[in-house]
């Protein structure tokens, strides 16, 4: 193989386009110039994500946590992705309109954040208002007291069903 490659003196025609064909093929998958420094940066990059302490120092940077002050104290949840509140603090944000706070019952207020449907106003599942029962029971029918209060000698037991004799069958044509 490597002979072949230190000098074209001594092949065929055929041979020789062969080996430049080979010559191509051993290159095709490589990458030069601009192109491979991108590549380079890019497995580089790919090696930091997946390391762990590089991951961790990822999910602590300021701008994946939530902006919102509870008690003059910042929030510690992870935001939202494309977003710079968490899921609990997401209606404090003026420009999202994924979200809705929850409206809730005269008895309970709730302002917890519900993705806005096709309702016209969305509620978490603590306050969601079921359809109307589409199953209606059958009505017992009601047995007249005269058959209930029936007497129990009118009935034959079991005893008294066997027949006592057995009686040929005729068949009759």
């Amino acid at each position: 193989g490597s002979s072949l490659l230190t000098g074209p003196e001594g092949l065929m025609a055929k041979e020789r386009e062969n080996l430049k064909r080979l010559k191509c093929l051993r290159r095709y998958r490589q990458r030069y110039g601009v192109e491979a420094l991108l590549h380079r940066q890019l497995k580089e990059r790919r090696m930091l994500a997946t390391d762990g302490a590089a991951q961790q120092a990822h999910t602590t940077r300021s701008s994946q946590r939530c902006l919102a002050f509870v008690d003059d104290v910042r929030c510690s949840n992870q935001s939202l992705p494309m977003t710079r509140h968490c899921l609990t603090h997401i209606c404090q944000d003026t420009n999202q309109t994924l979200f809705k706070p929850c409206q809730g019952s005269e008895e309970v207020p709730c302002n917890k954040p519900v993705p806005v449907s096709l309702s016209e106003n969305p509620c978490c599942p603590l306050h969601l208002r079921l359809p109307p029962q589409m199953y209606v029971p059958e009505q017992v029918l009601a047995v007249p007291e005269e058959l209930e209060a029936a007497p129990t000698d009118l009935y034959l037991s079991a005893a008294e069903l066997q027949p006592t004799e057995s009686l040929p069958l005729e068949f009759s044509d």
